[in-house]
């Protein structure tokens, strides 16, 4: 599969001009591949052109919204995205005040395999590519009613199924491709990516110098605990993410955040508590707590909402910054790969 998405504006030049077509074609056709057009709803792009670019395997399109769920709590939307080769993927389009936020997976499942998540039940199965990454995104603009005349989304969280810095390549690219002026011009500033800590991979990202937030998927600050639910901290243990975390900022200054999902029984008590403040306090950083979403096929049972603020309450007095994650789409399964192994199970 050759798709067209994955090409920058000057790919895309170099590519119409090897078939003899004049400079401006590339410019139409990028404004298309980025409306979300195939080639069948390109009017400004000849039928001859069109037709030897199919010939030759380059494909416009290539991801689709298959299904979208909207939240009747609060407007949240998950989407179940199809990709060329038949995979799934999810995102979800969280809509706030100061815009629209979408969060996107970058692999076909996961191959982290933490106990409290759904995307890596089956395991990694491939990755994405910078322009389905990218589709992701165009997608969820054109089903909101954007182009890129008026882009609709405002803010990316690359948060969804899969690990981004296992994906190291496709994931730059994306960030480059995203946030490009001509396209979707989203500023590195309003994107996020989470990653559970892949430390040489994260060191190789700090050499590309793009200010984008990092959120380090922590979710216990001992590591015997975190052992138990993240199997990558028996390679990149807690030191070393909170380590990681510091180089950032030295770098950037700009302030990284952990995330810490509370599962009850397991990493949510006084004593954990008490581990994360002596690891984090006096760093600039915020620690945002989540309410774990049920997966069924893990088993674990997050905290009450009410314990969550006890734990907040801990952190507070002890002069962390702490937040806890508003819950959203809580009625569509908005939990990371909970929706796709429904559907996928359901299709079977």
């Amino acid at each position: 599969m050759k798709l067209l998405t994955d090409l920058s504006l000057e790919e895309l030049k170099q590519l119409t001009a090897s078939y003899g077509e004049p400079s401006f074609r590339a410019e139409q056709l990028y404004l298309s591949l980025y409306a979300g057009k195939d080639y069948a709803e390109m009017s400004n792009i000849g039928k001859a052109f069109k037709e030897r670019l199919q010939a030759d395997g380059y494909v416009a399109c290539g991801v689709k919204i298959i299904e979208s769920y909207v939240s009747k709590i609060d407007g949240t939307v998950k989407f179940l995205y199809e990709l060329t080769d038949g995979n799934i993927v999810e995102g979800v389009l969280m809509r706030y005040k100061y815009g629209n936020t979408l969060c996107i997976s970058t692999q076909v499942g996961c191959r982290m395999n933490c106990a409290f998540c759904a995307s890596g039940l089956e395991g990694l199965k491939r990755n994405l590519t910078a322009g389905e990454i990218l589709g992701e995104v165009i997608a969820a603009n054109r089903y909101d009613g954007g182009d890129l005349s008026e882009r609709k989304i405002t803010n990316v969280v690359l948060m969804g199924s899969g690990e981004p810095l296992d994906n190291y390549d496709n994931t730059v690219k994306f960030l480059r491709l995203v946030n490009a002026e001509k396209g979707l011009n989203i500023s590195y500033r309003n994107i996020s990516l989470s990653t559970c800590g892949l430390i040489d991979a994260f060191d190789r990202f700090l050499e590309e110098d793009i200010p984008i937030t990092m959120t380090f998927s922590l979710h216990a600050a001992r590591d015997e605990v975190r052992s138990t639910i993240m199997p990558v901290n028996k390679k990149y243990g807690v030191d070393k993410v909170i380590e990681a975390a510091k180089r950032f900022f030295e770098r950037t200054k700009r302030r990284v955040v952990f995330e810490y999902s509370l599962i009850k029984g397991v990493n949510d008590g006084k004593e954990d508590a008490e581990a994360l403040i002596s690891r984090v306090k006096g760093f600039p950083c915020i620690v945002n707590l989540i309410v774990l979403n049920y997966v069924k096929e893990r088993g674990l049972t997050g905290t009450s909402r009410k314990e969550a603020y006890r734990f907040s309450s801990m952190l507070e007095k002890a002069g962390v910054a702490v937040t806890v994650r508003r819950t959203m789409g809580a009625d569509i399964e908005g939990a990371c790969g909970q929706l796709r192994a429904k559907y996928i199970k359901k299709n079977d």
